[in-house]
């Protein structure tokens, strides 16, 4: 499972892809039989679904078939699954390392699973079990992790990739590669448009892009959280080394070159640097058609890329948009202006989250600038 299905989500599932009941327990009574309009008909439940982050879907999935794996080694119930099920669940979960990690799950993890369990139950027509006694589980557990100082009480979240990183990052790539200026196309574009991965990867050329007088580039973006489209204007950089707009068409001239002149921006290569080569799996095609990478190759990407600088941090497709909330404070930027580039709803509480962290370190930090201040007041004195 990708490192975001780490993440809390706010949806509950509406889905009948769900573990069977087992034919030895007797179901409470469904919510149909105690209301004869709590239904829906197949197309109400195919539009919840549609409004559904394909992500959060396949980790819900994940959830629930492994809590139906534990409550048949335990000799429990799955659904309708009584309260205390679920708060034993969570207690093994709190005790147990997974075998990837040797790690138990983290607490916003444990937070997702009891929202798993919830939404399996209304999908199946079942009052959801009360779940105070789970959540008291992680809050405790949360607490104990941050009495410890353990950094599984702490958000995962990707470090940012400003101007300065990705400037160490691109000094080491070979920009003369179709590769490299894939690569280096990505990363800078991402921070140009303060986009995520999921709203990189399915842009097209030309068809997400529109020509500027000033020679810049306009991109039309689908901004996932918030479901809006949004242009993004993008001038050129003076620094030709990071310019998003130069790393775009340098991008687009070498597919060109092999023949890919409309589609996908990002392809998927393999180490030879063929496009879209074939994938399968199981003797059975995998993969988008038309070569387009997927959100975690880009994700892998920016990993690969700053990783060789040695600096330190989590490193991720988020990485660029983060980056470009530092990169823009630093130049003195209003966040305001910051917030609506970057596709943020004003007094984003995300944003203010970014602000923060940054401006608590290095010369952001208030400290340090009542300092420069008074030492500036000083000298003038």
């Amino acid at each position: 499972m990708s490192s975001q299905h780490e993440e809390v989500v706010d949806a509950e599932l509406v889905d009948d892809r769900l573990p069977a009941i087992p034919e030895d327990r007797t179901p409470a009574v469904p919510q149909t039989e105690q209301d004869p309009d709590a239904w829906l008909p197949p197309e109400a439940q195919e539009d919840v679904q549609a409004g559904i982050p394909e992500d959060t879907t396949r980790a819900y999935e994940g959830d629930m078939r492994r809590f139906a794996e534990w409550c048949e080694l335990v000799d429990r119930r799955v659904m309708p699954a009584a309260p205390q099920t679920v708060t034993a669940y969570l207690s093994y979960l709190k005790r147990t390392p997974r075998e990837a990690t040797k790690r138990p799950y983290g607490p916003a993890t444990m937070d997702r699973i009891i929202a798993s369990i919830r939404s399996a139950h209304r999908a199946a027509g079942f009052q959801p079990p009360d779940t105070m006694g789970a959540r008291k589980v992680v809050a405790g557990y949360r607490k104990a992790l941050a009495e410890a100082q353990d950094p599984a009480a702490r958000p995962r979240k990707a470090s940012p990739a400003d101007r300065a990183v990705l400037g160490e990052a691109l000094s080491r790539l070979d920009r003369t590669t179709l590769s490299g200026k894939r690569d280096a196309a990505l990363m800078l574009l991402g921070h140009a448009l303060a986009s995520r991965g999921s709203e990189l990867v399915p842009l097209n050329w030309p068809g997400s892009f529109m020509e500027l007088p000033d020679g810049g580039l306009k991109a039309h973006v689908y901004r996932k959280k918030r479901k809006v489209w949004q242009d993004v204007e993008m001038a050129p950089d003076p620094d030709p080394d990071l310019c998003a707009v130069r790393a775009v068409r340098a991008l687009v001239a070498a597919l060109a070159d092999e023949g890919h002149t409309r589609g996908a921006l990002f392809l998927r290569m393999d180490r030879w640097g063929y496009l879209a080569p074939p994938m399968q799996r199981d003797g059975k095609p995998i993969g988008d058609p038309d070569g387009r990478m997927t959100i975690e190759a880009a994700s892998d990407i920016v990993q690969r890329s700053i990783e060789r600088t040695g600096l330190p941090g989590r490193w991720r497709s988020h990485s660029s948009r983060r980056g470009f909330v530092k990169s823009a404070r630093t130049a003195g930027v209003d966040i305001v202006r910051i917030g609506r580039h970057g596709g943020w709803k004003d007094n984003s509480q995300a944003l203010l989250g970014y602000v923060d962290e940054d401006d608590a370190a290095g010369d952001l930090n208030p400290l340090a600038q009542i300092g420069r201040e008074a030492a500036k007041r000083e000298a003038e004195e």
